[in-house]
């Protein structure tokens, strides 16, 4: 009759309990990640001027109100008038986000976020969206003086962003369109409607145009490098100089009749 082989007892059932249990935890933790976690490492990347406050639910699907602010120091700050609602999901070579909110996308704004050495990647889907300009205001200065109001459309076409070294690459077009425009330095209202195109290529570029309206806006300008060189100029139809005055004189330097504007 063979005899039965026996086992010195040993602590390795319990072992691999342990490591059973350490990695169910990571990966509850991974999974069930609060979405404080999201909204800090947002803070942190735009240098305190967005901010999601009051986060609920998770890093993967989770919402929260979508605050820009002047920065650290600043008392400036805006809040969309609806929360933001997020889904995040990990891929092979970075992430892929869906964004909504009820006030601003009638259909929620995708896209997919690269991650490499030393770069960092945003394809952008498709996608109209409309955005109150009155949160321009929590951007401080000039944003705070001249209190803007009005609707913004954002509308996107094959945009693709890159940086990496310290340079913004972009592919595709981006056209943000500003309508009935108004602002508390004029008693005009509507002051008129305009739009930023963003088109790239080996130097990204930026043209600004008015498409009606009393106060008249053109402008243009480029990336080099991380950068953005933008020279323009606002003026007033003839009938409607002093009820633009007080805003020519914010919005840049006064040249006669032309306010110029430059910004890097």
């Amino acid at each position: 009759m063979r005899r039965a082989t026996t086992f010195p007892r040993s602590d390795v059932p319990w072992r691999w309990a342990v490591l059973g249990a350490c990695i169910g935890g990571m990966l509850a933790l991974v999974l069930f990640a609060p979405a404080r976690w999201l909204t800090a490492r947002v803070a942190s990347a735009t240098g305190g001027q967005v901010l999601l406050l009051d986060p609920r639910g998770t890093v993967w699907t989770g919402s929260a109100q979508f605050v820009l602010t002047g920065g650290p120091g600043s008392n400036d700050a805006a809040t969309l008038p609806t929360r933001v609602d997020w889904h995040l999901w990990p891929s092979f070579t970075g992430f892929r986000l869906r964004l909504s909110s009820a006030c601003c996308t009638p259909r929620p704004l995708a896209m997919t976020i690269g991650l490499g050495l030393g770069s960092t990647r945003v394809e952008v889907a498709d996608a109209t969206s409309r955005w109150p300009a009155a949160i321009l205001t929590g951007l401080g200065t000039p944003w705070n003086t001249l209190q803007l109001e009005g609707d913004l459309d954002l509308r996107t076409q094959g945009l693709k962003l890159r940086w990496a070294a310290g340079r913004l690459q972009v592919d595709g077009r981006a056209e943000l369109t500003a309508e009935g425009v108004a602002s508390r330095l004029s008693t005009l209202r509507p002051m008129g409607s305009y739009r930023l195109t963003l088109t790239g290529g080996s130097v990204p570029g930026l043209q600004l145009t008015t498409l009606g309206g009393a106060l008249q806006l053109t402008g243009s300008g480029q990336w080099v490098g991380s950068r953005l060189r933008f020279t323009g100029e606002a003026s007033a139809a003839a009938d409607r100089e002093t009820a633009l005055a007080n805003l020519l004189n914010i919005i840049g330097r006064r040249n006669g009749a032309r306010s110029i504007i430059t910004i890097g």
